[in-house]
């Protein structure tokens, strides 16, 4: 038997989204909250563990409707946005247009699924470049658009001009990725009702909850019905669904934490200005980027030293980006960097 020959070709040269687990002193890798919420587990222990979770996840929903300002029938629950991906590019389809550097997952599963890619480079500044988005736009007339704002890995929010264009000359589905946006001043919501070919994902994962696996699509019925069709049946459970739903009836106290984080944030970046060697790139996300010299070996260097930040160097020439943890975790990071720098 030849399971080569079985494989699809669109997955055959296929290189998977690599998320490693290695343990160190200080791990400010991965984008997460360094805060956690065990006090909000109470509800998912009265969850009734024979019963399959409630498919359409409605409480939660009626939590984020009221957060969030939109109708419940406006949202869909996923297992994290990377499922919502898969919907979205499962249902429309491509060519799938976005700015790179970006998001991995973006180009990983559109060619899974066997769909063309369009990634448009950023500019030097990290933002969309119009004039070329718009031109890939009239020549390959891409049914998805996503746009990460604040992007990862860079940390900025792409100008509102540039978004506000492509939502009225494309005539794909545009997908904004906030997964960000809790530590960003930018929020698109509002243009939902302007613009029916908008869709915006966010998710719980970036402030205190990535354990969770919970995402959500928020746009006009019309998509939500149709990405609604490729769903899988129970895709969010019901531990999941309690603990989510306390988040929102929690938020006030989850929103203190991601304030500190944001000081921590500008705090971080501060710092990192000040190293000799050392160029730092402002952020609206809960992550750093910057640049330096043989980034690479100075990555490995600072994991000897126990402390796990990741390397962009592959999509970002001399980028590392560290995510922002807690006022000991930071000095630690820059107390050995700035060894390390020596």
């Amino acid at each position: 038997m030849n399971i080569k020959r079985l494989i699809r070709k669109s997955v055959r040269t296929l290189e998977p989204y690599k998320a490693k687990e290695i343990v160190c002193k200080v791990k400010l890798d991965a984008n997460e909250s360094p805060y956690g919420y065990p006090s909000l587990l109470k509800e998912a222990m009265k969850v009734k563990t024979n019963r399959y979770p409630d498919p359409e996840g409605k409480a939660l929903k009626r939590e984020a409707s009221k957060r969030w300002k939109v109708p419940a029938r406006n949202i869909l629950l996923s297992n994290g946005s990377d499922e919502l991906i898969y919907y979205l590019v499962t249902a429309f389809g491509g060519p799938v247009l976005y700015p790179t550097p970006t998001f991995s997952m973006y180009g990983i599963i559109s060619n899974a699924l066997g769909e063309k890619t369009i990634p448009v480079p950023l500019t030097d500044d990290f933002d969309i470049d119009i004039k070329k988005t718009e031109a890939k736009i009239k020549r390959y007339r891409p049914h998805l658009i996503f746009l990460s704002s604040p992007n990862n890995p860079t940390g900025n929010c792409f100008s509102e001009d540039k978004l506000l264009k492509i939502l009225e000359i494309s005539p794909a589905v545009v997908v904004i990725d906030e997964a960000y946006q809790p530590f960003s001043e930018k929020n698109h919501l509002p243009l939902l009702k302007k613009y029916r070919n908008l869709a915006i994902m966010r998710t719980l994962s970036k402030i205190g909850f990535a354990s969770l696996r919970v995402g959500f699509l928020i746009s006009n019925p019309e998509i939500t019905e149709v990405v609604n069709r490729v769903r899988l049946p129970f895709n969010v459970n019901s531990l999941s669904q309690t603990v989510a739903t306390e988040v929102f009836r929690n938020y006030d106290n989850i929103e203190k934490d991601i304030e500190r984080l944001k000081r921590e944030r500008d705090r971080l970046y501060q710092r990192l200005r000040h190293l000799k060697g050392i160029e730092v790139f402002p952020s609206e996300a809960n992550f750093i980027l910057f640049r330096t010299k043989g980034a690479r070996t100075l990555h490995r260097r600072l994991l000897k030293e126990g402390v796990l930040i990741r390397d962009i160097t592959s999509q970002i020439k001399d980028c590392l980006r560290v995510t922002v943890g807690t006022e000991e975790e930071n000095e630690i990071f820059i107390a050995t960097l700035a060894k390390l720098l020596k």
